[in-house]
C-alpha cells in the first residue's frame, strides 16, 4: 500500500487512497508535470512477481492508452517504479454504476437506456480499435457528478486471462458470457453479452443469474434461461425487453453482430418503445434454444449417476478454478493414451460377447411369449405407433406435452419425462385456477427436438376490476374503453326519455351516448366477464325520420350521428382519394337540402368506409350499436374467386412450385374461446384475392399455421375473427411472409 506523500516516477504526488479492485488499488494523484489530477492504479504485490503476467498487462495497458473516447476513461500513461506497476488514468469524480443501482434500487427505463447507449458507444470505439474489455460490468461503469457515464479498465481482463487467478479477482462471474466461464475465445460479442447482463440488472435490480459459489452461476449461464426483466419490472418497454434478450442469448451467432446495431436498436427504443423491431435470429431445428450442445445437456441432466466417467459439471468446475484461460492458448481436455487402456482388454472382448449371446436368448424367449399371449403380432396400428415413436426417438424428436391447468411441479415432470426444458415467462390475468399454468408457447401435441425449452405462464387467476364511469361517452368510446380492460360488452339500443321542460322537448340522453350499464359504475368485476352497455337512441320518432348525411365523418363519429338507428353496416372500401377511416358514402343517403330523405330507424342502414391505399377488410360489419361485429362473409373488394387463386395454386403445384407459410399465431387480445374464421388477404397481379384458411372452427392458441399462398407472392393479411353472439367479430390482423417450399 502506498502512503500519502509518495512521489511515483518522480511526477506523481499520491494523495489518498480512492478504491480498491481484485489486481489493484486506485489512489487519487497530482500530476506535477502537467498540474493535474489522476487516478492512479497500482497492482497488488501478489501480482508483481510474475514476469509473464507483467509483460502482458503492461502491453494491454499500452493498447488501452491509445484509446480516447468521451466515454471511456482515458489512459493516459503506464509503467513501473521499482517494482510498483501502475497506470495512470482520467480521474472522474463520481461513483461506480453498481454504487448507483444499488443507491436507487433499480434505474428509471430512459435512465438506462442512456447509461446503456453510453456504454455502447465507448465499447464501440474500443472495438473499432481491435480491444475488447472482456470484463464490462456496472464495477466498471463510472457515473460522473455531471453525468457522464464512462467505461474503465480496458485490457486488464485480458492480461488477467493469461494467469491461472481465482474467479473474484477476475472479476465478478454473474456478468461472463457462457464462451468466458467455459474459458473459450472470447471477442466483441462477449462484451455484448456482459452489456445485456448490465442492463438487465439497472432495470430490475438484480443479476439474472445468482448462486452460493462462482461455479453455480457459471453453470447457470450455460444451462439455465433467464427469467425475462418484465416479470421483475412490468413497466419494462417490449422493445428493450428485447433487446436485452438478445444481447444475452448464448449462442454466439444470435447475438447483436456489433456495438453499432445494439446503440441502433436502443436509441429505436426511447422513440418506440413498443415496437416490435428487434430481430431476433430464428432457432433453425438443429439449434433451438442452445444452451450447450444437447448431447452435453442429454449426458449432464440424464445420464445414470453411477457413471465411470468423470461428470460433466465437476470437468467444468476444475475449468473454472483450474484451466488456464489465455485465449490464444486454450486447450481442449486431453483424451487418455492407448497406454491408459485397461490392460485386460481381451478377457473383457470374452465377457462382452458371452453378454450378447444371453441378450440374443432374452430377446428371442420375449419374442415367442409375447406373440403367444398376442402382445407381438397383433394390433398392426399399434406396431405402426410404436414404429413411429421409434423413428421420433432415433430422431431426436419429443411430443410437447399439455401444460395447461397444470401445476408448476406437475409440469416439470410432465417435460422430464419427455426431456424438454422450461422457462416461466411471468404471471398473466386468466380464467384458470391461480398459480397454475395459464399457457405455453409451443402447442400441445407438436413435435420438437428433445432439451427444446417450453416457455410459460402462470395464472394470476380472474383479475379483480373496477367498472369506470361512462356516463357522458358515446357508445362507440365506452365500448372500447369497457374492451381495453378485458370485458366482454354487449351493446343495446333503448329510446330515451324527453327532459321534460324544453319545447319542442329533447332527450335526456343524445342519440349515440350512453344511457346506463351494467353492473353499475363502480361495481367490481373479473376479466373476462361480461357488461351490458345501454346507448340512447334519442327520442322515438316514429318509423320516418330524417336521415343523418355523415359522409366525410370518421367512422366512429358517423356511428355516432346515426345513433338513431339499431343496425348500422360498415363496409370498407379502396380509397386514394379519401383519407383512411373516413365515410365515402351512405345507403340511404344523407339529408341535404335539395335532396330531403327520410328512413325507418329501425331498418338497417349502411356506411362505407375508406381503407385508404390499404387491402380493406373483406368481412360486412355490423353495427347493432357501439360496437362492431361481422355479420356476413360479404366482401366488398373483388375477390379474384378463390376458384382462379386455387387453380393457379394446382398449376404450380404441378410444376413443383409451392409457396408456404408456417408462422404461428398467439392468442388474440379479446380472444374468448369461440369458434374462428381465419382469411388470408393477397395482392397478386395488382387484384385482391381472399380465401378462407379457417371458417367457423374451433382452434387453440397458439396457432401454427400450414398455408399455401399465391405461386410468388411473399406476403399476405391474416384476418382473425371470432364467432360471438352469432357474428364474426374480427380480432386482429396479423402480416404473414411466404417461402417457396423446397
Amino acid at each position: 500500500m502506498l502512503k500519502t506523500g509518495m512521489i511515483i516516477a518522480e511526477r506523481y504526488e499520491i494523495l489518498g487512497k480512492i478504491g480498491t479492485g481484485g489486481m489493484a488499488d486506485v489512489y487519487k494523484a497530482k500530476d506535477h508535470k502537467l498540474n493535474r489530477y489522476v487516478a492512479v492504479k497500482v497492482l497488488k504485490p501478489e501480482f508483481r512477481e510474475d514476469t509473464t503476467f507483467i509483460r502482458k498487462f503492461r502491453s494491454e495497458a499500452q493498447a488501452a492508452a491509445g484509446l480516447t473516447h468521451p466515454n471511456i476513461v482515458n489512459v493516459f500513461d503506464v509503467g513501473d517504479d521499482e517494482g510498483v506497476y501502475y497506470i495512470v488514468m482520467e480521474l472522474i469524480e463520481g461513483i461506480t454504476l453498481k454504487e448507483y443501482i444499488a443507491k436507487k434500487g433499480k434505474l428509471s427505463i430512459k435512465e438506462a437506456t442512456s447509461i446503456a447507449i453510453q456504454v455502447s458507444m465507448g465499447l464501440e470505439a474500443a472495438h473499432n480499435h481491435g480491444i475488447v474489455h472482456r470484463d464490462v460490468k456496472p464495477q466498471n461503469i463510472i457515473i460522473s457528478t455531471d453525468g457522464k457515464v464512462k467505461v474503465t479498465d480496458f485490457g486488464i481482463a485480458r492480461a488477467a486471462s493469461s494467469n491461472t487467478i481465482s474467479s473474484n479477482v477476475m472479476g465478478s462471474v454473474h456478468y461472463s458470457s457462457p464462451e468466458q466461464v467455459r474459458g473459450g475465445y472470447s471477442d466483441e460479442k462477449s462484451d455484448i453479452y456482459s452489456l445485456g447482463i448490465t442492463l438487465y440488472e439497472m432495470v430490475t435490480g438484480r443479476v439474472p443469474f445468482d448462486g452460493d459459489t462462482t461455479v453455480a452461476i457459471a453453470i447457470k449461464h450455460l444451462q439455465e434461461e433467464m427469467v425475462p426483466p418484465s416479470v421483475y419490472t412490468e413497466d419494462l418497454p417490449y422493445s428493450l425487453e428485447q433487446i436485452i434478450l438478445k444481447c444475452t442469448q448464448k449462442s454466439v451467432n444470435r447475438r447483436y453482430e456489433k456495438m453499432e446495431d445494439v446503440i441502433a436498436d436502443l436509441k429505436h427504443s426511447l422513440i418506440d418503445p413498443q415496437g416490435d423491431f428487434v430481430k431476433l435470429s430464428s432457432v433453425d431445428n438443429e439449434a433451438k434454444t442452445v444452451v450447450i450442445s444437447d448431447e452435453e445437456l442429454g449426458e449432464i441432466k440424464h445420464s445414470p449417476k453411477n457413471r465411470s466417467r468423470k461428470p460433466e459439471v465437476a470437468q467444468l468446475e476444475d475449468e473454472i478454478n483450474e484451466t488456464d484461460y489465455d485465449d490464444e492458448e486454450y486447450v481442449p481436455r486431453r483424451k487418455a493414451s492407448k497406454k491408459e487402456k485397461h490392460p485386460k482388454a481381451a478377457s473383457r472382448g470374452l465377457t462382452i460377447a458371452m453378454l450378447l449371446v444371453g441378450a440374443a436368448i432374452l430377446v428371442c424367449a420375449i419374442y415367442f411369449i409375447g406373440k403367444a399371449s398376442g402382445l407381438i403380432g397383433g394390433d398392426s396400428s399399434q406396431t405402426e405407433q410404436a414404429q413411429q415413436e421409434a423413428a421420433d426417438e432415433d430422431d431426436n424428436m419429443v411430443t410437447v406435452p399439455d401444460l395447461i391447468g397444470k401445476t408448476e411441479e406437475e409440469a416439470t415432470a410432465l417435460l422430464e419425462e419427455v426431456k424438454l426444458g422450461k422457462q416461466l415467462m411471468g404471471e398473466e390475468s386468466s380464467t384458470q385456477e391461480k398459480g397454475k399454468i395459464s399457457s405455453q408457447d409451443i402447442p400441445q401435441g407438436t413435435k420438437v427436438e428433445r432439451y427444446t425449452t417450453v416457455k410459460y405462464y402462470i395464472s394470476k387467476g380472474q383479475q379483480a376490476l373496477t367498472i369506470p364511469t361512462v356516463s357522458g361517452q358515446t357508445g362507440v368510446d365506452a365500448q372500447q374503453t369497457l374492451e381495453d380492460l378485458g370485458l366482454n360488452v354487449t351493446v343495446q339500443k333503448e329510446y330515451s326519455e324527453d327532459d321534460g321542460v324544453s319545447n319542442p322537448p329533447y332527450p335526456l340522453v343524445e342519440p349515440g351516448y350512453v344511457m346506463s350499464i351494467s353492473p353499475e359504475e363502480g361495481s367490481s368485476v373479473s376479466a373476462g366477464d361480461t357488461v351490458t352497455l345501454t346507448v340512447s337512441r334519442g327520442l322515438d320518432w316514429g318509423n320516418s325520420v330524417s336521415v343523418p348525411n355523415v359522409v366525410g365523418y370518421t367512422k366512429n363519429d358517423a356511428i355516432t350521428s346515426l345513433g338513431k338507428w339499431l343496425d348500422i353496416q360498415v363496409k370498407e372500401e379502396q380509397s386514394s382519394e379519401v383519407p383512411a377511416g373516413e365515410v365515402i358514402s351512405q345507403d340511404p343517403a344523407g339529408n341535404t337540402d335539395e335532396n330531403p330523405s327520410s328512413a325507418d330507424p329501425d331498418q338497417p342502414i349502411t356506411i362505407t368506409v375508406s381503407s385508404g391505399n390499404q387491402a380493406p377488410s373483406t368481412t360486412e360489419e355490423s353495427q347493432s350499436s357501439a360496437g362492431t361485429t361481422d355479420t356476413s362473409a360479404n366482401t366488398t373488394t373483388t375477390d379474384t374467386s378463390s376458384e382462379s387463386s386455387l387453380a393457379q395454386q394446382s398449376a404450380a403445384a404441378a410444376n413443383g412450385e409451392v409457396w408456404k407459410c408456417t408462422q404461428t399465431l398467439n392468442t388474440p387480445t379479446g380472444f374468448q374461446g369461440g369458434a374462428i374464421r381465419l382469411e388470408l388477404i393477397q395482392d397478386v397481379n395488382g387484384e385482391t384475392t381472399s380465401s378462407k384458411i379457417v371458417d367457423g372452427q374451433k382452434i387453440e392458441f397458439p396457432y401454427t399455421l400450414d398455408v399455401t399462398g399465391a405461386p410468388g407472392v411473399a406476403d399476405g393479411t391474416l384476418y382473425v375473427s371470432e364467432l360471438i353472439d352469432g357474428n364474426f367479430q374480427q380480432l386482429g390482423q396479423y402480416p404473414l411472409t411466404f417461402k417457396k417450399a423446397e
